[in-house]
Parts: C-alpha cells; structure tokens; sequence
C-alpha cells in the first residue's frame, strides 16, 4: 500500500545528508558556485584597488605628446576664460579701494611708496617691467621641464597641483573682478609700463583691448612663482640653486607691488590658490608631493593585471 512513517523518514534524512555532502564538496568549485564567484570577484576588486593605490602612489612619467598637448590646451582655455570675464569697471574699482582701505587698517599698506620709490630707478624699474611680462611664463616652463626630465615619478603630481592652483584664480577672476593698483580711480599710482614705454603688462598699451583688466585676484605671478620656488627648494639638491628657489617668489612679490600690477592681498589670495592645489593633490596621490619617489620603482607602465584576478581552476 504506502510507506511507513519510518520509512519515510529515512528517506528524508538520507536526502538532507546527501545535499549536506553535496554542498561540501563543491565549496572549492568557486568557477561555478555563485557564492565563490562572489567571493572571487571580492578579492578581483580588493586586488585592483590595492593596484591603482600602489601606482597611484608611484606615478609613472606620462608622455610628452599628451603632456605637450594638455599645457597648450590648457593654457588657451586659461586664456579664453580670463580674457572673457565681463569687465565691471564699478564693481572692480569698489574692490580695489576696499582692499586698499582694508590694508591701511592693518597697516600694511605700503604699495604707493614703493611704486613711486622704484619708478624714480629707471633701470630698475624697466628691469622689472620685463622681468613681470617675461619669467613668469619661462621659468614656470623651465620648472616643468625640469620635473618631466628629472623627477618622473613626481611630475604628474606636482603638474596636479599648478593646474588646481590656475583653475581656482579662473575662479577668483570671474566672480571678484578687482582694478590693480595702477588702474584705481584716485589710487596715485604709477603705471610703468606706460611711463617708460615699455611692454610688461598683458593689461597696459595696445594688450588692454584683447586682456581682462580686472583679472587680479588672485595674483598668479605669485602663485606660478611659489610653485615653482617651492619644487626647487624641496627637490633641487644644490643648496645654492635652493637657495634661488626661495628668492625667485620672494623677488616676483617685490616685482608685482613696485610695477603696482598688484595688492598685498592679491598675493595672499595667489598663496591661498596654491595651498588649495597641493591640498587636492594630496588627496589624490595621499602622500605629500615631494615625498612621491623620484622615479618609479615598478617598470611596468600600464596598469597590469594582479594575480589576484585568476580564479581557481574547477577539476573535473
């Protein structure tokens, strides 16, 4: 007729000792479970982050094609976005005689004096005019150079950090639009440039019509020119080239106040720019910039994929 109770019941515990045994045997069968597939692509995914922090601390040099090719474009894009901010001539020259008030509140207000001082020094002044058009462009060149040759492991990090530090002061150029010294409504102060017929500004004589006057906080004469003075003290190893390094901003701040191209503030702003840059770069690359590795010390250039990735073979 049917089963017995006892039967049945035998049957039963025969079924779940024989599922029991089943599910032991295929735990090492991680190609075809889809609990080892997951625990396999967990491992994948710990493996491959733990390879990008590894080369993302130890950066390799990137190619000079592709580094040629994002300085030109991102220095015209720099161009482009300075030179098209409207020019609010109002609102600029409110700016300026705030920042002007403000320095002779804090006593620190000494740009009028050194302008008129340095402007009696034809040669000096007319040094400085050029020196203003001039190195900012070619030192700050130079310094890159230098890293992309010498100190591979560290350039993309360092070029990090100028590229944040110029992004910022776009920013700064758009929304506080501020008249230089020699450009302030009542300010007394000295044009140089257009007193000795030189060429030394990007906003004096016929480069007015074409370059944003109000483009002046923050100063990125002095944030271009801490950048590279800090790379070379860091990295350079004779002391007096260090040495240099240091004097390089110290001599633009002297440049850009006697030129009256440019407050005190405007510098502080240019310094505050860079320190927000080597901020974000140490929150991508977490290590200070020049603490990177001169060079990488994995020859490998591209991401290569970890041992990790393999999974274990089923047997048949």
């Amino acid at each position: 007729m049917g089963e017995s109770t006892e039967q049945s019941a035998a049957s039963a515990t025969d079924g779940q000792a024989a599922a029991q045994a089943g599910s032991v045997q295929g735990e090492g069968r991680t190609g075809r479970r889809p609990d080892g597939a997951t625990r396999a692509a967990q491992s994948t995914g710990a493996a491959v982050r733990g390879r990008i922090r590894a080369q993302r601390r130890t950066p390799a040099r990137p190619r000079l094609w592709f580094e040629l090719a994002l300085i030109g474009v991102s220095y015209w894009l720099y161009s482009l976005v300075r030179n098209a901010v409207p020019e609010q001539d109002v609102i600029a020259q409110r700016h300026a005689s705030w920042i002007w008030d403000l320095e002779q509140h804090l006593g620190i207000a000494v740009e009028h004096g050194v302008n008129h001082a340095v402007d009696s020094v034809t040669w000096l002044i007319v040094g400085m005019n050029y020196y203003y058009a001039t190195l900012h462009f070619i030192v700050t060149i130079g310094v890159l150079v230098w890293l992309y040759r010498s100190h591979p492991g560290r350039y993309a990090a360092a070029r990090t950090v100028l590229f944040v530090t110029t992004g910022l002061a776009l920013v700064g150029f758009y929304f506080y639009p501020l008249a230089p010294p020699r450009l302030m409504t009542g300010g007394g102060f000295i044009d140089t440039v257009k007193v000795h017929d030189t060429w030394g500004s990007m906003a004096s004589g016929a480069a007015a019509n074409v370059s944003n006057q109000y483009a002046a906080m923050p100063s990125m004469h002095i944030g271009w020119s801490l950048w590279c003075g800090l790379t070379i003290f860091f990295l350079a190893r004779a002391p007096w080239v260090r040495v240099l390094g240091l004097l390089y901003p110290a001599l633009t701040l002297l440049v850009i106040v006697s030129t009256a191209n440019h407050f005190w503030m405007d510098a502080v702003g240019g310094a505050l720019c860079l320190a927000l840059g080597f901020a974000a770069a140490r929150v991508v690359y977490h290590v200070w910039v020049y603490r990177l590795p001169r060079t990488r010390t994995s020859p490998e250039r591209d991401l290569t994929v970890p041992d990790e990735w393999s999974l274990t073979k089923v047997d048949h």
